[in-house]
């Protein structure tokens, strides 16, 4: 079965205990994390779970959950009980304490700032690129037809719209100039998924759109998929994105397994973890690592979201808050049936 048909909320296997410490307890962790993450982690959770069982003669469960991240980052709110969040977004995560779920300063509680890997947006289009799509700019042409999730939902949809309002400003183009482009852009997109692996299944399967906006990691698993069908086009400039981990420090604490939850985070920071990270088409932190896959990944400028604005709060105010400029550009009745 494709991958892509993967259903949301799956679970690692328990594997058997090596240390037969008699004294040694059954844990479960949870791990909300966003839609495309689902590989990485079974990965990540097969390599780290006999070790850790060998380390502390623990038995333990590791289950994840995935969707479009603002969604999950609500979820976590409204009671879903996540060990540890690796969500898309930081100001999702920090969501999370603003409601008391994670402590002050929670960036600091891992190292390079709680970021294991990053990655970016790039472009997905059919076989020979047919509409001869290279650069932002081609997304607003009237015969392209454009996939990319909802950003009011999903952080991949909120890095794809700012990596296009990006590519104006930082080119020499005004505010204006990068309002009129977004709204050419959104009108040629004909339905907005809420997460990303749903824009996947509307590209790559339902055989919508000439191009998809999505992170680095989830095209070229979509080309693999596709067997030769799709391709990968990197324009010249995109975002740098930055998907914070953290320890749901609440949730730990009443479930008592922030010991297994900072060992499991901890892991992917070591070489192995790293390793299994660059497999994935995630960019490697450890600089080592990160050199030996740096050859699978074209060149591309890629730009911090405070070029834009001060930090992610304010992004969110700014562009995708009830009322912002997404809400003043994107009128789905406007939207003409492209399928």
């Amino acid at each position: 079965m494709s991958v892509l048909l993967l259903i949301a909320l799956t679970s690692a296997g328990c594997q058997s205990r090596t240390n037969t410490n008699p004294s040694g307890e059954t844990l479960e962790l949870l791990n909300v994390s966003y839609d495309p993450t689902r590989e990485l982690w079974k990965d990540l959770n097969r390599a780290f779970i006999p070790k850790y069982q060998q380390e502390t003669g623990n038995t333990l469960t590791i289950k994840q959950s995935h969707g479009a991240s603002g969604s999950q980052a609500r979820s976590i709110v409204d009671g879903l009980e996540a060990d540890v969040a690796t969500l898309s977004i930081w100001s999702d995560t920090d969501a999370l304490r603003k409601q008391g779920l994670l402590k002050d300063r929670w960036e600091e509680g891992l190292p390079n700032r709680s970021l294991p890997y990053t990655s970016t947006v790039v472009f997905v289009v059919r076989k020979g690129n047919p509409k001869g799509i290279k650069d932002w700019s081609d997304l607003s042409k009237p015969n392209v037809v454009v996939v990319t999730p909802n950003p009011k939902t999903s952080g991949n949809g909120k890095l794809s719209f700012l990596a296009a309002w990006g590519s104006v400003v930082l080119g020499g183009g005004t505010e204006e100039q990068a309002r009129q482009f977004v709204t050419k852009l959104y009108r040629n997109v004909p339905v907005l998924d809420t997460g990303a692996r749903g824009s996947t299944a509307t590209f790559a399967m339902k055989g919508i759109g000439d191009v998809h906006l999505t992170m680095e990691s989830e095209a070229y698993l979509e080309v693999q998929e596709n067997k030769g069908e799709l391709e990968v086009v990197y324009p010249p400039l995109s975002i740098l994105h930055e998907p914070h981990i953290a320890i749901v420090d609440q949730v730990v604490d009443r479930k008592k397994t922030r010991k297994a939850a900072e060992a499991y985070l901890n892991f992917l920071y070591t070489p192995e973890g790293q390793e299994i990270i660059g497999k994935h088409y995630y960019r490697p932190t450890d600089e080592k690592v990160a050199a030996k896959y740096a050859s699978q990944f074209q060149s591309i400028k890629l730009f911090p979201i405070t070029d834009l604005v001060a930090n992610w709060d304010e992004a969110q105010g700014k562009f995708f808050a009830e009322g912002s400029i997404f809400d003043g550009i994107y009128r789905p009745a406007d939207i003409p049936n492209k399928e």
